[in-house]
C-alpha cells in the first residue's frame, strides 16, 4: 500500500461518468486519457512555429544543427549570455536539449515539434491520474475525473499548442515525478502509528535529481520542494501524532518528526545551494523588463500595486474555473491597474480570499480528524506552482500568461473533483444522476473550446487576428498584428494598426519605430523615429533606422553617432555593426570598417547577414579568398542563405572556377528561383558559349520580372549570339519603342547590324546612341571606339581615326583604339605618327604579340624606304 493510502474511513462516491466501471483497470482509463488528450489537440498538429516559437527555435543558435551543447548551458532561453544586461534570464537548457533533439531527428518540420508537445501532455495526464490515485484521493473515481479535466482543459492549449509551452509541459511531468520519487522514498508501509522514516535514499536522491531538472526546464519547477516538504509535514509525519490516543508529547513529537527534519534540512540545503548557482549563472542581476510587459511593476504607488497583484491573482484563478475568454498574450492595457479601493474588481480579489480561507480552514480541520489530504495536496499544488509568476518574491515580465497556467491547474481539477465527490456523498441517487450529466456537459464543453483554441495557434495570421477580435484595447496585440502585415507586404493595414496601438498605449516605441519605417516620407519618418527616440533612448532599432535615414542623407557624422548608439545599446544587434562599417568603407575608412565588421562576428558570431557582408566587404577591398571563407561560414550559419551562396559564386566566377561557380547558382536555385540567382547564372552560360541554356535561364527570369529592360536586353544579347539575329533585333527595338534612350540597345543592334555586313546602319544606331548624350565618359568611349570600328570597315579611315581620337580623349586607356589609330596612320603612310601610336597602345598593353609585330612591321617598312632612299641617292 502507497503512503497516504491507508485510511480507513468509508471513501465518497463520486457521479459516475462514460468508462467508470469497477471494470476499467487503470490501463484502460489510460487509453482512454489518452485518445482524449489527441482528440482534444490533434488539430493542433498542422500548426506553425508562431509567436515566440520563432525566437526559441528558429533564431535560436543554440538550437541549430552544429552549435555547441556548452552553449546551451551558458545562454538563456533566448539564446543570449545569462550574465548579459539584455538576458531574459530563463534558464532552460533542458528544455533546449529537447528543441535541439527534435531538429536532429525531424529537422525544422513543425510536425514533430508539435507531436512532441501532445505526448507530453498525454504522460502528464496520466502520471496525473495514477499520483492522484496513490498519494490523493482514496477512490480511484476521483483520481480519473481529475485527469479528465486536466487532459481537456482550455487553458493548457498555449502551454500544448505552442511549442514554447513544452517547458511548462516537460516541467509538470518531472513534477510529478519528483514528487512521486519523493513520497516512495519514504516507509511504503502503513504508518498511522509509527514514524515515517526514509527507507530509500536511492529514491529521495532521484527526486532531488528530478527535482533540479524540472527547475532546468522551466524555473516554476523548483517549487516542487516546497510541496514535497509540506506534504510529508502535514500529511506523513502528522497522522502518528493524531493516531496517538494520548496528548503527544514533545518527546514523542521530536521522535515522529526526527526523519522528517533531516529530509527538510537535506532538501533545503540542496535548494539554497541551487539556487545560489541559479543566482551566480545571472550575473548577480535580476532580468529587466519594461511597463509595457508589468504595468502594475512600474506604479510608483504601494496602494496599486497591492491591488492589481492581488486582484491577478483573482483573474487567473477565473481563468481556470471558466476559461471562457483566452488570449496568448494579456499586456498593455488588456488588465487596468486597480488603482483605489472604489474599484469593483476588489470584489473579486475579496471573493478569491474567502475562498481560499475557507479552504484553508476546513483543510486544516480536516488534518486534525485525520483527513484532508485531497484539499491539501489540491491547494499546494494550485498555490506552490503559481508564486513564482505571482510578483510576490521578483518582478516578473507579464501581466498574465496562460501558459504558466499548466502547472497550478493540477490543483485546481483535484479541488474541483474533491468537491464532485463532496457533493455526490451528499446528494441522493438522482442528485448523482444530475451531477453526472454535468460533469459530461462541462468536459463536451471543455474538449469544444479547446479544440476552437487550437485553431488559434494554426499560423501566426490566426494568432494575431484572434488577439484583436478577443482583446481589441489590446496595444500589444495591434502592434503584433501590424508587424504581420508589414511583414506580408501589407503596408497600409500595419499603419492603421501601428496607429491603433499607439491610439491605445501612446508610448509604445516600437510601434512608433515601424510607423517611420513604413513612411516614404523622409521628413515624417525621422520624426518617428525621433518620438520613438523621446520615449526610450536606448531603442537600439530607433537609433539604427534614424542613422540609416541620416546616411541616406549625407548627414555622415550624425549618422555615424546614431549608429554607433544603436551597437552600444544593442551589442548583438547585427544589422547595425554592417550598417556602420558600410558607412565606413564609404568614406574610404576600410580599417575602420574592418573593425566594425570583426567586432560584429564577435558579438554575433552567429548572424549569417554579417558574414555574407564581410565577404561583400572583403572581396572589394581585394581579399577575396578570405571573402570566400565568410560566405561559406553565412550558409553554415543558415544553409537557405541564397544571397551568400550567389556572391560565392560570383567569387568563384571571377577566378574561372566556372563549374564551382555553377554549383552554387544552382544551389541558391533549390532555395528560390529569384531573378537576382538566375541572372549571374544567365551570364556565367553566356560567357563560356552555353547560348541555349543561357536562354532558358534569362527567358525564365524575363517571365519572373517582365518590366526589367536589363533583362530582355541580355536574351536579346544572347539570342544575338546564339544565331537568332532576327528575333533579337525584334526584341531589340521593342525594348526601345518602350525605353528610347536605351544606349545599349542601340549597341547591340549595331553588333546585329556589322555582323550581318550593314555597317551603314550599324553607324546609324552608334549615332542614336550618341544622340542620346550619356554621361558616363567610359560608356561614350566605348561608342566611339565602336563607331570608329564601323568607319573602318567601310573605309573611311580620316572619319574613324577621329572618332578612335574621341574615344582616347575620353577615356586614354583604350589601348586598342591607340592601335587603330596608328593602323590607319600606318596605312595612310603616316609612319611617325604610326610608331607614336602604336608606342602608346604598347605602354597599356606591354604584352601585346600583335603591337610589337606592326611595329616591327613598322621599323622593316622604314629601313627599307632608308636603304631606297640611299640607293637612289
Amino acid at each position: 500500500m502507497m503512503p497516504g493510502s491507508g485510511s480507513n474511513r468509508r471513501a465518497a462516491e463520486p457521479p459516475c461518468l462514460p468508462g467508470q466501471s469497477e471494470g476499467l483497470s487503470t490501463a484502460g482509463r489510460c487509453v482512454v486519457l489518452t485518445v482524449l488528450c489527441w482528440l482534444c489537440y490533434g488539430n493542433s498538429l498542422c500548426g506553425e512555429l508562431v509567436h515566440d516559437d520563432v525566437w526559441a527555435i528558429v533564431n535560436n543558435p543554440d538550437v541549430r544543427v552544429g552549435s555547441s551543447l556548452r552553449t546551451i548551458f551558458t545562454n538563456d532561453f533566448w539564446g543570449k549570455k545569462m550574465a548579459d544586461n539584455t538576458s531574459h534570464k530563463s534558464y532552460r537548457p533542458l528544455c533546449i536539449l529537447t528543441f535541439k533533439l527534435n531538429i536532429l531527428l525531424g529537422g525544422m518540420t513543425p510536425l514533430y515539434f508539435h507531436l512532441v508537445n501532445v505526448s507530453l501532455h498525454c504522460a502528464v495526464t496520466c502520471l496525473l491520474m495514477h499520483m492522484c490515485k496513490h498519494c490523493v484521493f482514496n477512490n480511484p473515481h476521483l483520481a480519473f475525473i481529475t485527469a479528465l479535466l486536466f487532459a481537456v482543459h482550455p487553458v493548457h492549449t498555449e502551454a500544448v499548442s505552442g511549442v514554447v509551452g513544452r517547458a511548462d509541459v516537460l516541467a509538470c511531468l518531472l513534477f510529478l515525478l519528483t514528487f512521486l520519487s519523493y513520497i516512495r522514498s519514504i516507509d511504503e508501509y502503513v504508518y498511522e502509528t509509527s514514524p515515517p522514516s526514509t527507507v530509500s535514499a536511492c529514491k529521495l536522491l532521484l527526486s532531488l535529481f528530478l527535482g533540479t531538472c524540472a527547475m532546468l526546464v522551466k524555473e516554476t519547477g523548483i517549487t516542487v520542494f516546497g510541496v514535497c516538504l509540506l506534504y510529508d509535514a502535514l500529511v506523513l509525519c502528522y497522522r502518528p501524532l493524531i493516531h496517538d490516543s494520548s496528548a503527544p508529547r514533545l518527546r514523542d513529537v521530536l521522535q515522529i518528526c526526527r526523519p522528517f527534519i533531516k529530509r527538510a534540512f537535506l532538501i533545503s540545503s540542496y535548494v539554497v545551494i541551487i539556487m545560489s548557482v541559479r543566482l551566480w549563472l545571472m550575473g548577480g542581476s535580476m532580468p529587466l523588463f519594461s511597463e509595457q510587459d508589468n504595468p502594475a511593476s512600474f506604479s510608483t504607488h504601494l496602494l496599486t500595486r497591492v491591488l492589481s497583484y492581488t486582484y491577478l491573482l483573482s483573474f487567473n484563478a477565473w481563468l481556470l474555473l471558466a476559461p471562457i475568454v483566452l488570449c496568448y498574450d494579456w499586456q498593455v492595457g488588456s488588465i487596468p491597474l486597480v488603482e483605489s479601493i472604489g474599484d469593483i474588481r476588489n470584489m473579486a480579489t475579496m471573493m478569491l480570499a474567502v475562498v481560499m480561507f475557507t479552504l484553508c480552514l476546513h483543510c486544516i480541520f480536516s488534518l486534525q480528524k485525520g483527513e484532508g489530504r485531497e484539499l491539501l495536496v489540491g491547494i499546494m499544488f494550485l498555490v506552490f506552482p503559481f508564486i513564482p509568476a505571482s510578483n510576490l518574491f521578483f518582478r516578473v515580465g507579464f501581466v498574465v500568461a496562460e501558459r504558466v497556467l499548466y502547472m497550478p491547474s493540477m490543483g485546481c481539477c483535484i479541488l474541483v473533483a474533491y468537491g464532485l465527490g463532496r457533493l455526490s456523498s451528499l446528494v441522493g441517487r438522482r442528485g448523482t444522476t444530475i451531477l453526472s450529466i454535468s460533469m459530461m456537459l462541462l468536459l463536451l464543453l471543455f474538449t469544444w473550446k479547446t479544440i476552437l483554441q487550437n485553431n488559434v495557434w494554426i499560423s501566426r495570421e490566426a494568432l494575431f487576428r484572434s488577439g484583436i477580435q478577443t482583446l481589441p484595447h489590446n496595444a500589444k496585440v495591434h502592434y503584433n498584428y501590424a508587424n504581420f502585415h508589414k511583414d506580408s507586404g501589407r503596408h497600409q493595414e500595419a499603419i492603421h494598426h501601428y496607429t491603433v496601438a499607439l491610439r491605445l498605449y501612446p508610448r509604445h516605441a516600437s510601434a512608433m519605430n515601424n510607423l517611420g519605417t513604413l513612411t516614404h516620407c523622409p521628413v515624417e519618418a525621422e520624426r518617428y523615429y525621433r518620438n520613438a527616440l523621446d520615449i526610450n533612448p536606448q531603442h537600439n532599432r530607433a537609433l539604427f533606422n534614424l542613422g540609416n535615414l541620416l546616411k541616406s542623407q549625407g548627414k555622415e557624422m550624425n549618422a555615424e553617432a546614431y549608429l554607433k548608439d544603436s551597437i552600444r545599446f544593442g551589442p548583438h544587434f547585427a544589422d547595425a555593426y554592417s550598417s556602420l562599417a558600410s558607412l565606413y568603407a564609404e568614406q574610404k575608412r576600410f580599417v575602420l570598417a574592418k573593425e566594425v565588421y570583426l567586432k560584429g562576428i564577435q558579438n554575433c558570431p552567429d548572424s549569417s547577414d554579417l558574414h555574407n557582408n564581410y565577404g561583400v566587404f572583403l572581396v572589394n577591398t581585394g581579399e577575396g579568398e578570405l571573402a570566400a571563407s565568410h560566405y561559406h561560414q553565412a550558409i553554415l550559419l543558415k544553409p537557405e542563405h541564397y544571397v551568400a551562396m550567389v556572391n560565392l559564386g560570383r567569387l568563384l566566377r571571377s577566378s574561372n572556377e566556372n563549374k564551382e561557380a555553377e554549383s552554387w547558382y544552382k544551389r541558391a536555385l533549390q532555395v528560390t528561383r529569384k531573378v537576382d540567382i538566375l541572372t549571374p547564372l544567365g551570364a556565367l552560360y553566356y560567357n563560356t558559349g552555353r547560348y541555349e541554356e543561357a536562354l532558358e535561364v534569362y527567358r525564365e527570369a524575363v517571365a519572373m520580372q517582365p518590366d526589367s529592360t536589363d533583362i530582355w536586353l541580355a536574351l536579346a544579347q544572347v539570342l544575338a549570339m546564339a544565331g537568332h539575329s532576327t528575333e533579337a533585333e525584334t526584341m531589340t527595338r521593342e525594348i526601345i519603342s518602350r525605353e528610347s534612350k536605351c544606349i545599349e540597345c542601340y549597341r547591340l543592334l549595331s553588333a546585329i547590324y556589322s555582323k550581318r555586313g550593314n555597317y551603314a546602319e550599324a553607324l546609324d544606331a552608334l549615332d542614336k546612341a550618341l544622340h542620346q548624350e550619356p554621361t558616363d565618359h567610359t560608356v561614350r568611349a566605348e561608342l566611339y571606339f565602336s563607331k570608329g570600328n564601323q568607319l573602318r570597315e567601310m573605309n573611311q579611315l580620316d572619319q574613324a581615326f577621329e572618332s578612335y581620337k574621341l574615344a582616347v580623349e575620353l577615356k586614354p586607356d583604350q589601348s586598342q583604339a591607340w592601335m587603330n589609330m596608328g593602323g590607319i596612320q600606318h596605312m595612310t603612310g603616316d609612319y611617325a605618327a604610326a610608331r607614336v601610336y602604336y608606342k602608346q597602345a604598347l605602354l597599356l598593353s606591354p604584352g601585346s604579340k600583335l603591337l610589337k609585330e606592326n611595329l616591327a612591321k613598322l621599323d622593316r617598312l622604314e629601313r627599307r624606304i632608308t636603304e631606297e632612299s640611299h640607293l637612289s641617292n
